[in-house]
């Protein structure tokens, strides 16, 4: 969602640097080698994507005899920087999954899904997900597994503290501010660090009203409604000691996770993977739609935060069509759902999705199944956005440090946005 949504844990990076190499099985000597460059969703060696691709690739095989899929796996830090240097090595994969796609869909490098799919397949994919996966109308960003954002709390913590889960901004400080006061140590987890710190500023220009766009699909962010967001987070919980002992600007998503799984956050943004962590360790754990501004809860209906990853296809010669026999055996409903269920995601398509929710025994699958169905996912089919999205991750947590003026850092953003899009 990754995004991610989704990502790896600083844990597996070295690892997952050296490249986890995974080959499909065949043994001819003139068999086609197909290369796939992965994120790594797991977050330790026992939990590697590596096992799901080593038997999906051999089952590939041993269906397409002369064709071998070769998986090479980076963190979710690395994987855009890497496959962007083979790009500009004049060297692409034949096919990458990673967050963005647009950039190089704008430079002519991707086939479009009509290309290599089937209409069946092409048109399997969630409404919102083809939308952002498409550019004029055309889908290049073959979307694969997705997640949407809801506010985990700790039950046992606001218990103790008196606290109400909240609906609005003025609620969230209430609870965080009772959750404080009985040493909480992360009352409301901010993480806006550079691993995703777009995700959560998303999510809080979302409940304003805001987000990165305007409704004409140009960069807005620093919109009024952002702005104001901003320093509201600034003065009601920055200022106020109640996001924790690490300055939001510092603290990453999966250490936010890693402090709510030990019992030491009250309130973080979570996607449904965290949700199974925390109920397998028997914590009581509940979630709930973002609250809102007080602006917004006069009647005003905000929407959520969606994330998905992107697969995308690499024009080389003569791949073409054993790309698009690998990608429709990718997403077929067994192995698209394996995926999903193995790091608890939410699959793709129409057809896999239905097969998720009816095996689903947790309620709140379906609560974060709604949510993607109308959320708002990032502008990715803006041919800049793989470089304002870095941008973001790296300068967005300034704008609530105690010496900073919000609006000039979102203005240093926004600026920063318009160049990159203008380049493009």
């Amino acid at each position: 969602m990754r995004p991610s949504l989704f990502g790896a844990s600083a844990s597996v990076a070295a690892l997952a640097l050296l490249g986890s190499l995974v080959t499909g099985c065949g043994s001819s000597d003139d068999a086609t080698t197909l290369r796939l460059v992965a994120a790594e969703y797991g977050d330790s060696p026992a939990t590697s994507s590596k096992a799901y691709w080593d038997k999906l690739t051999a089952a590939f095989t041993a269906a397409h005899p002369g064709t071998k899929v070769e998986v090479t796996l980076y963190p979710w830090a690395d994987v855009d920087r890497e496959v962007t240097r083979m790009v500009g090595e004049n060297n692409p994969p034949d096919m990458a999954l990673m967050g963005a796609y647009s950039d190089f869909a704008a430079q002519g490098r991707l086939y479009s899904a009509g290309e290599l799919l089937s209409i069946k397949a092409e048109a399997n994919f969630l409404a919102p997900l083809r939308e952002a996966g498409s550019v004029d109308n055309t889908l290049y960003g073959l979307p694969f597994v997705a997640s949407s954002r809801l506010l985990f709390y700790n039950k046992d913590l606001f218990d103790k503290a008196g606290a109400k889960p909240p609906k609005t901004w003025t609620d969230l400080k209430e609870a965080a501010t009772a959750l404080k006061g009985e040493g909480v140590l992360y009352p409301y987890a901010l993480p806006l660090g550079p691993e995703e710190a777009h995700a959560e500023a998303l999510i809080w220009q979302l409940s304003n009203g805001g987000g990165y766009t305007d409704d004409s699909g140009l960069y807005d962010i620093a919109s009024e409604r952002n702005t104001e967001t901003f320093r509201w987070i600034k003065d009601n919980l920055v200022e106020a000691s109640l996001t924790g002992p690490i300055p939001p600007a510092e603290l990453n998503r999966q250490d936010a996770f890693d402090a709510f799984l030990r019992g030491q956050v009250g309130m973080v943004n979570g996607y449904p993977s965290l949700l199974h962590k925390a109920r397998a360790k028997g914590m009581k754990v509940g979630t709930l739609s973002m609250p809102v501004s007080d602006r917004l809860s006069e009647g005003e209906a905000p929407l959520s935060a969606g994330v998905a990853d992107w697969m995308m296809a690499f024009k080389r010669d003569d791949n073409r069509e054993k790309v698009g026999a690998f990608l429709e055996f990718v997403f077929a409903d067994k192995n698209l759902g394996e995926f999903a269920d193995r790091y608890h995601l939410l699959p793709s398509t129409v057809t896999a999705t239905q097969l998720s929710q009816d095996a689903a025994v947790d309620p709140s699958v379906e609560q974060f199944l709604t949510a993607l169905r109308t959320a708002q996912l990032y502008p990715v089919n803006e041919p800049s956005w793989l470089q304002v999205s870095n941008t973001i991750k790296r300068n967005i947590g300034k704008a609530v440090a105690p010496s900073a003026d919000p609006k000039a850092v979102l203005e240093n953003i926004a600026q920063q946005a318009r160049d990159m899009a203008h380049q493009k």
